[in-house]
């Protein structure tokens, strides 16, 4: 046994595991690697919260323009902090995106992150117990084709990043318009169902499928750590090459 092999097994016996930053081996390089392949210019992060995917980005090393879109209040001023003189990213007013325009109540998780315009059911509650909903909160519901946008109005390539807690199909819905600039998706799509209502994995990729995207990767994402069972992941889509 190496020394190399036997410090990286005393460090996940304290829970850390290392891996190469590379794109065989490491999430955020892969994704980068994809944004730089397909020319993505704009990002458009819907479901922001804090805006970690968007630093996550930056620190990736992707350097187009990202405009973040969050409806909770708390979590909305905190992206903006976060955002603060950070060139190139934007952050939407607060907003709810979905397929019509009006008002919608938010029902806000105790954990934040899970978070949803729909009813949470039981298998979430018992994979993720703080995340039972605390209170609610009305914000504006907003086709994001209807959102005008200096980023969104220069964007050529848009890669847009869904993660709405169930609700990502209403969202695709309402970008309809956009569909001819969108040339990357990146989608939670549940296994099972964890929110009243929602559209499930496989309709959902058959939808992006029939779209006229393909499949480039995926992300494990919320799971049951008593079970081991993958609950959400992260679907991947870019556009093939044009002819």
């Amino acid at each position: 046994m190496t020394l190399k092999h036997e410090l990286r097994m005393l460090l996940r016996k304290g829970g850390i595991d290392l891996s190469r930053y590379n794109a065989a081996q490491s999430l955020d390089a892969r994704m980068q690697l994809r944004l730089k392949t397909q020319r993505i210019d704009t990002v458009l992060d819907v479901g922001a919260n804090d805006g970690g995917y968007a630093r996550a980005l930056r620190a990736a090393g992707f350097e187009g323009r990202i405009l973040s879109f969050e409806p909770l209040d708390d979590a909305h001023q905190r992206l903006c902090q976060q955002a603060e003189g950070q060139a190139g990213w934007a952050v939407a007013p607060r907003m709810a995106l979905g397929a019509s325009e009006g008002e919608v109540e938010i029902n806000v998780a105790g954990n934040s992150a899970s978070s949803s315009i729909l009813p949470m059911l039981d298998r979430h509650l018992e994979a993720a117990p703080n995340s039972r909903y605390v209170s609610q909160q009305q914000v504006p519901l907003r086709r994001l084709d209807a959102v005008a946008h200096p980023l969104i109005e220069q964007a050529r390539a848009i890669h847009l990043k869904i993660d709405t807690q169930g609700y990502e199909m209403p969202v695709l819905e309402g970008a309809a318009g956009l569909m001819p600039r969108i040339r990357g998706l990146q989608l939670e799509m549940s296994l099972v169902p964890l929110y009243e209502g929602q559209v499930l994995f496989r309709e959902l990729y058959d939808w992006v499928i029939g779209q006229g995207f393909e499949l480039h990767g995926v992300v494990p994402g919320f799971m049951d750590v008593e079970t081991g069972r993958m609950l959400q992941m992260d679907g991947i889509f870019f556009r093939p090459p044009a002819a």
